[in-house]
């Protein structure tokens, strides 16, 4: 027997552990030690790679969010968003929305993606108010633009988000938000 580093160190084997704990036993009721316990990594070890048992959900986006602002300095509203959805894969946020229910976490994912389309919203709106527009009409552009992409991402997990990719509901979804850019 191997008394070296534990089997399971990576990010992707964290969150695979964890989305079996809650499909068995819920999100409520799966604690960081379960999921620690499950990947073969003590405590500490899982707050190296996550800081909650919700970032695991959420990881991939909220990495993408974070680097939102610095596209909006280069690009227009629709490509930076379009830029930050590019490439996200399937991973636990799509499982989770697809089997809510199961996991018993409706509601949770409810408040954690308004809290990211509000992410959205905000750092698109102070981009279209650093560019002249009037801070109101910012405001409710970045709105609709933080909606549109979270109304996308569940589009695309509820059609099977390994079936396709993020880019035609975004497509979708920010045609009808750029309206309020006009």
């Amino acid at each position: 027997m191997s008394l070296g580093r534990p089997r399971a160190s990576s990010r992707a084997f964290i969150s695979d552990a964890a989305c079996e704990l809650f499909l068995e036993r819920g999100f409520e009721a799966t604690s960081v030690t379960d999921i620690a316990q499950r990947a073969g990594v003590s405590r500490s070890s899982f707050f190296n790679y996550f800081p909650s048992k919700d970032a695991i959900i959420w990881s991939a986006l909220d990495e993408r969010i974070d680097v939102l602002g610095e596209r909006l300095r280069e690009q227009d509203v629709t490509a930076a968003l379009h830029a930050v959805a590019d490439g996200l894969r399937p991973d636990a946020l799509a499982l989770a929305l697809t089997n809510a229910q199961a996991m018993g976490m409706e509601s949770e994912l409810d408040r954690a993606a308004a809290l990211r389309a509000a992410a959205i919203a905000s750092t698109v709106a102070q981009a279209l108010t650093g560019r002249g527009m009037d801070p109101v009409e910012a405001a409710v552009a970045g709105a609709a633009h933080g909606g549109a992409v979270m109304a996308a991402i569940r589009a695309w997990a509820a059609a099977g988000a390994g079936r396709t990719t993020l880019a035609s509901p975004l497509a979708v979804a920010l045609a009808r938000a750029a309206r309020t850019l006009h």
